[in-house]
């Protein structure tokens, strides 16, 4: 059964560049342009893995994981948090009570998305030099 993947990112081309790399692997990518479009996505099919922005229009990354982790149904559901901006030690706190398995530094290559995403279906952490578990 082919692997569902969301990507949430109010960055248009960092969607596309994403989406495009991760079919290509023959994952089956849905897009949402913010944290609540991807937490209302969660919830009518949910996916194997959410790969989340932290800095969004109207629900953050770490609402969306807070969301999901509050939720029996979908707490379970692996998180990578994408952050264009330092991950400072408070995001890192939080991000370990959201239960975020990883972080990737923006930029990054469609290439080391695929690899982190993968490595995170497979065993459920993150260990990629840039991606780094918390």
């Amino acid at each position: 059964m082919t692997k569902k993947i969301l990507l949430c990112d109010d960055e248009v081309h960092i969607l596309r560049a994403a989406e495009f790399k991760l079919k290509r692997a023959g994952y089956d990518v849905r897009c949402a342009g913010d944290g609540q479009e991807g937490w209302e996505m969660i919830q009518a099919d949910m996916p194997d893995i959410v790969v989340t922005d932290l800095q969004m229009p109207r629900m953050t990354g770490l609402d969306l994981a807070r969301a999901v982790r509050d939720n029996e149904a979908t707490r379970h559901l692996p998180i990578l948090m994408l952050s264009a901006k330092g991950f400072e030690a408070e995001h890192t706190d939080q991000a370990k009570e959201c239960g975020i398995v990883g972080v990737l530094a923006k930029p990054f290559s469609p290439r080391e998305l695929l690899k982190i995403v993968e490595q995170i279906l497979e065993t459920g952490t993150a260990e990629l030099p840039r991606a780094y578990a918390v």
